[in-house]
């Protein structure tokens, strides 16, 4: 997003002043749109926001008199009360912001509130998250261009020149324009040969022959006026330069709607999902997705039913990760695909089921993986247990040992609404680590 700022610079000498206005407009505007993201429904994470900035802010800095200190001496004239060394108190202070409690004295100023559209609100949002660890190859936000076949033009280099599409447009114009074929020319110039050679000829052969040399004249008119190929005729192969990607990636979306996800839950793992999903679609042009719901059983589905449908059932986490590796071998080469994963879950699993997750998960899916996030969430009743101690799940513990032992493992919890973007944005930071 940029900022414009439109107030006069008289030879720059207000340069740094300006640059922190700008600094100053941006911070805020991402402070406001991370605040709308917890706070808005399900349905609502793309849509625009109405921005509002403490005039405090974006002020800039300027010198002025103090009302609190200072003395200065200074005559009026035209008086008739004071004369030099009088002191005069100073007025009141009374300025407030809009929408604090009132003053009977001084003035304020309302917050500067504007609108930013969805493409500006996406755009500040995910402006400093990636995919991480993109080691096979470069995933860029911009592709690579390479030319294609696209058609043909009546113009271009000689080089260019589709001799097939030039005779068969030169073809069908001289048919229209009844050029004369070349066979009916050859036959007439033959007999006409064959009559000039003769040293007598009958009347009738006189006649043929002064009928052949005015045909003669005629189709060499004619020939001369319709040329065999003419320059409308042309034909040359075009070409564009058309996005290639630089490298192919896929996303694995891993969700738990078991019976013992309640709907909090469940709309924890929605809007994390959907983050994920508005982040992939906006900063990356050829990033697959694969949505994978799992209760007893793990079925792939659509993105409609991924994030709408109501099934529900028991708790088998293992069906999932089995069901991303029977995809990766169906449809994603590992010499082609960069592999990304993300699940989120309550933590709850059948007891005997958890060895198994540890063994696909360490033996099957993170050697292919280029990075794999797990995300816990919790209820409004279950955050106070799990805040204020160190209870975790048995998957949770599982997974502990694997994200010590794998780098390209990360994991983290979320309690409520607020802890959603800054999860996500924890997981996918360009600087991960870091953060």
């Amino acid at each position: 997003m940029n900022v414009i700022d439109r107030r006069l610079n008289p030879k720059g000498k207000s340069l740094p002043n300006r640059q922190r206005f700008i600094r100053l407009a941006k911070e805020t505007i991402k402070e406001a749109v991370v605040r709308s993201i917890r706070e808005r429904a399900l349905g609502d994470v793309e849509s625009k926001e109405v921005v509002s900035i403490p005039m405090k802010r974006i002020a800039e800095p300027r010198l002025r008199h103090s009302s609190q200190g200072g003395d200065r001496d200074q005559v009026f004239p035209g008086n008739k009360e004071f004369v030099q060394g009088d002191t005069l108190p100073k007025p009141k202070s009374g300025q407030g912001g809009g929408g604090s409690k009132g003053s009977p004295d001084g003035e304020g100023e309302d917050d500067f509130r504007f609108t930013i559209s969805s493409e500006e609100y996406l755009n500040i949002l995910f402006e400093e998250l990636e995919l991480p660890d993109l080691a096979k190859t470069q995933l860029a936000d911009s592709t690579a261009m390479k030319f294609a076949r696209a058609g043909h033009s009546s113009s271009g280099s000689p080089t260019n020149l589709n001799l097939v599409r030039t005779m068969r447009n030169s073809l069908a114009r001289r048919i229209s324009l009844g050029r004369p074929r070349r066979e009916d020319v050859e036959a007439v110039e033959r007999e006409f040969a064959e009559l000039e050679a003769k040293e007598e000829r009958t009347k009738k052969e006189e006649a043929r022959f002064a009928e052949l040399t005015a045909i003669r004249e005629r189709l060499a008119a004619r020939s001369k006026r319709i040329a065999y190929i003419d320059p409308v005729d042309l034909r040359f192969n075009r070409f564009e330069a058309r996005p290639l990607p630089t490298a192919q990636a896929v996303m694995f979306c891993l969700m738990d709607v078991s019976g013992s996800m309640t709907e909090d839950m469940k709309d924890l793992a929605k809007r994390f999902f959907l983050l994920l999903h508005m982040f992939l679609s906006r900063k990356y042009e050829h990033v697959e997705i694969v949505f994978i719901r799992h209760t007893s059983e793990a079925k792939e589905v659509d993105e409609d039913t991924f994030f709408h449908s109501r099934e529900t059932g028991g708790t088998v986490v293992s069906t999932a990760l089995a069901e991303m590796k029977r995809v990766v071998e169906d449809r994603f080469p590992l010499d082609q695909w960069n592999i990304y994963a993300a699940q989120a879950s309550d933590g709850d699993n059948y007891a005997s089921d958890s060895h198994t997750c540890l063994e696909l998960l360490t033996g099957d899916i993170l050697p292919i993986c280029q990075y794999f996030a797990y995300v816990e969430v919790y209820d409004r009743r279950q955050a106070e247990i799990f805040h204020s101690s160190l209870n975790v799940s048995e998957l949770w513990k599982d997974y502990q040992s694997v994200q010590e032992a794998h780098p390209n493992f990360a994991m983290k919890r979320v309690f409520s609404k607020a802890d959603v973007f800054p999860v996500f944005h924890q997981l996918f930071a360009k600087n991960r680590k870091a953060a």
